[in-house]
């Protein structure tokens, strides 16, 4: 049977403009559950329904297909259902829908693989995830109602102590899986049903968490960033002009160059040599001038044809595997290096080319504090590293 994996992502978005595809933790955020649902490696085709053409961009970014749902199914009031049906109208080939929300950062392909275990392998009809909560319910007293509230799930005289109560499950939201045949008659839920507990640090929801900097702590403490895992970066190499400076080159009267940096990125190079990681420098052109009066105290190289060949030189030289190593570009003439390095990043204004081919992208700009961004990135990941090791 074909499984399908799609994801439902409507331009239109009351709370938070195109949510969708929003950056979080320096990746949109429809790309966490694209990229689990690629590397699970059990669907046959990977899907992103939607009517906007930023929306298009970034999915086919990230490796999806693209299915250009129509106004009918894209308004407000329309449901998912609605939109599912639409899409396997179009789309005969698909016997199994597997329904991913994209406001579900934390998901991972471990749990796709053994959803479609139970619904290929198992017969299931239709699975769903939910989330263990230890949650005491009360009754709802509505304002003027002379009544008292009820116990709905405890005895007050006899209170359970969490380690000793097994919870309930409740729907997250993060996925529902079903059969076509079901989906044609109305229903996501129905015929031979199971339910699939996700782990609770796994179960983050945008919808519910409003506080953007809170998922991005949990998303980078829980999230899923790839087949390899994290290693400890050790070296991080940045392109000078666009990432340490902002790219302008301002010539006086007498024909002398001059360029602006941010003193905050000086901060940031200074703090991730203290953490032990070496940090070199890399130009097309001639600016050792320039870096003569930073004072950076970095191995730098200059009038560069070919970025990616003095990559690998540092990187064979060093020792390192390209995990290890971090690259913050901003050019077109950086995409080898982003797709080379393990960890690689640009600034907010980076070139498109760049931008498809890193893995976070800085709020801040070129020259104004993106060095420090992406260094204070490297040290979140590197905490997950180390909490891994723990573990």
């Amino acid at each position: 049977p074909h499984l399908a994996a799609l994801v439902l992502a409507r331009g239109g978005s009351k709370g938070i403009p195109l949510k969708n595809i929003k950056l979080l933790a320096g990746v949109p955020l429809i790309g966490w559950v694209l990229r689990a649902a690629i590397d699970a490696g059990v669907f046959h085709s990977i899907w992103v329904s939607t009517d906007h053409d930023e929306i298009e961009k970034v999915a086919k970014q990230f490796g999806a297909q693209v299915h250009r749902r129509s106004p009918e199914v894209s308004q407000d009031s329309s449901t998912s259902l609605e939109a599912i049906t639409e899409f396997l109208n179009h789309h005969h080939e698909v016997d199994i829908v597997g329904n991913i929300q994209a406001t579900s950062p934390c998901l991972h392909p471990s749990d796709l693989i053994k959803v479609a275990d139970l619904i290929q392998k198992e017969g299931f009809d239709s699975v769903f995830s939910v989330v263990r909560r230890h949650q005491f319910r009360w009754s709802e007293v509505k304002k003027g109602e002379n009544k008292m509230t009820e116990p709905q799930n405890l005895n007050p005289a006899k209170r359970y102590r969490r380690q000793d109560w097994p919870g309930e499950l409740y729907e997250n939201g993060s996925f529902y899986f079903a059969k076509r045949h079901l989906i044609e008659k109305g229903y996501l839920q129905g015929g031979k049903m199971a339910y699939y507990e996700m782990r609770a640090e796994h179960s983050v929801d945008i919808d519910i968490d409003i506080d953007w900097p809170i998922a991005e702590q949990r998303v980078l403490s829980f999230g899923y960033f790839g087949k390899e895992p994290l290693k400890e970066v050790k070296l991080l190499v940045c392109s000078i002009d666009g990432c340490l400076t902002n790219g302008r080159i301002y010539v006086t009267e007498d024909h002398k160059e001059m360029v602006s940096y941010d003193y905050r990125d000086i901060v940031g190079i200074d703090l991730l040599k203290k953490r032990g990681i070496q940090v070199r420098l890399i130009s097309e052109r001639d600016c050792s001038k320039t870096l003569s009066a930073m004072q950076l105290g970095c191995v730098a190289k200059v009038n560069v044809t070919n970025k990616l060949q003095v990559l690998k030189d540092w990187q064979e030289d060093m020792g390192l595997s390209w995990k290890e190593v971090a690259y913050l570009g901003n050019e077109e003439s950086d995409v080898e290096c982003l797709k080379q390095a393990g960890m690689s990043g640009v600034p907010a204004d980076a070139c498109a080319a760049a931008q498809k081919a890193a893995g976070y992208i800085c709020k801040s700009r070129g020259g104004c504090g993106a060095v420090r961004e992406f260094a204070e990135h490297i040290f979140l990941l590197l905490e997950k590293v180390n909490s891994a090791r723990k573990q």
